[in-house]
């Protein structure tokens, strides 16, 4: 287990409430804040039901004063913006040597700015977008690509170990964020080949285990077969990962790809048929929902 050590902690949606409550049980002291007051609420009363040196603070500010490290896990650039660099954000209430951690998707461009910021304050920060989903969250078995200098990286890696199963270092400020956006391209071109492959077993009349057994061990096997095949040939999709959620990650990913004067056909293309999702109603649903437009479209 890591030094204890005084830790804020920005955000307790599906993915930060898990993940700060590892922080606590590493025993490390963790101070959260949350836009939501009755959510902050329910996480401090389990947690010190626990016994753990968790608190709450009505501000992000208040949150981060005097603390040794900062995280944030909220919505998108503009939530981010708002707890770090706000009225009353974080990072002017934290003090020179401290450490910031940000684990939600948003734009290398904002990641660039608050390290900008950061630096000129004399605090390290580290981009750190996550994959694994709720149950990654929850189990503590996420995967974090991370941005930022080689010192920020050592400083966050042994915190991280709370809830991190894989920590890589891909570069600079920006190049945690722009490697979840690969992340999120090759996510997107999975699950709409495997729409199309679990519709065309259901319209050939195939036995669905024997066929996920049989293609499982070979070339197609990947996490979204394994861990959705059946669910989505049930239409389930109750999993934590909504497509609301995804269309924002694309949106970053195709945006991104603009600016560098590069085209992502399919990723356009899979987002349009996630749009189609959304439009309907499913934008709760989860990302392997996208086998829903496929089906409609097999059936008109």
């Amino acid at each position: 287990m890591s030094t204890a050590q005084r830790i804020a902690f920005l955000g307790l949606g599906v993915m930060g409430a898990p993940m700060a409550g590892h922080l606590a049980r590493a025993g490390h002291r963790v101070t959260a804040y949350n836009r939501t007051v009755s959510r902050a609420q329910g996480w401090l009363d389990r947690h010190r039901g626990e016994g753990l040196d968790v608190a709450t603070a009505a501000t992000p500010a208040q949150a981060a004063a005097g603390q040794d490290v900062v995280i944030t896990c909220v919505g998108n650039d503009d939530d981010l913006a708002e707890v770090v660099l706000g009225e009353a954000g974080a990072l002017a209430a934290m003090r020179e040597g401290a450490l910031f951690i940000d684990h939600t998707t948003v734009s290398p461009q904002i990641a660039r700015r608050i390290a900008e910021e950061a630096a000129s304050r004399g605090v390290d920060a580290l981009d750190a977008p996550v994959s694994g989903g709720q149950a990654g969250a929850e189990n503590g078995k996420l995967a974090i690509m991370c941005g930022g200098s080689a010192q920020a990286m050592e400083r966050a890696r042994p915190v991280m170990q709370a809830y991190g199963a894989r920590m890589v270092h891909i570069g600079q400020a920006g190049a945690g964020q722009a490697t979840k956006a690969v992340n999120q391209i090759c996510i997107a071109g999975t699950l709409a080949g495997l729409s199309e492959g679990v519709r065309f077993a259901q319209a050939a009349g195939l036995d669905m285990a024997r066929v996920l057994e049989a293609i499982s061990g070979g070339a197609a096997q990947s996490w979204q077969m394994e861990n959705r095949w059946a669910t989505m040939a049930a239409g389930e999709f109750d999993f934590g990962f909504a497509i609301d959620w995804m269309r924002k990650d694309l949106a970053i990913a195709l945006a991104e790809a603009r600016q560098n004067g590069f085209e992502l056909p399919v990723t356009e293309l899979v987002d349009g048929y996630y749009g189609k999702v959304q439009a309907e109603g499913g934008g709760r649903l989860d990302t392997s929902a996208l086998i829903r437009h496929l089906g409609e479209r097999s059936r008109a």
